[in-house]
């Protein structure tokens, strides 16, 4: 099986949110995973801003951030550390993911934009949330 091959499964798999944006946070990849997590079609949000899933309350820290890495070149969640933040559907739900980035870059090794693996992670993050409240107020009689 060539690499080719198996790229293409994984990028149009619907078990993990693939997205590619550009160097001003313009997504250019839409996956059938990002389908599944978001409820946007990919029609709706290629050409779009990342803004698209971000809540408003985090987007002057997330351009930051993003700015930085296409500034540096670096970031921690670049080498497998996992981001966990929260995001928006398109019904206006909340939703928790945690995600890994990867930089693309052109020939002469200049960040032309990046490739974020998503997964959504609500379920697991409410389970958690859930315990530390029982383990609270087990704890406090």
């Amino acid at each position: 099986m060539d690499t080719s091959t198996i790229a293409a499964a994984l990028l149009h798999s619907v078990a993990d949110a693939v997205i590619a944006t550009d160097r001003d946070g313009t997504i250019t990849f839409w996956n059938p995973g990002a389908v599944r997590i978001f409820g946007h079609g990919a029609d709706e949000a290629t050409g779009r801003s990342l803004d698209l899933i971000i809540p408003e309350s985090l987007r002057a820290r997330h351009w930051a951030g993003y700015h930085e890495v296409m500034r540096t070149g670096q970031s921690r969640y670049s080498g497998g550390d996992v981001l966990a933040v929260p995001a928006l559907r398109k019904d206006g739900r909340r939703i928790s993911l945690e995600f890994t980035i990867v930089p693309i870059t052109d020939n002469a090794g200049r960040i032309t934009g990046l490739v974020s693996v998503l997964r959504d992670v609500t379920a697991r993050f409410e389970e958690i949330r859930e315990l530390r409240r029982k383990c609270a107020t087990s704890g406090a009689r």
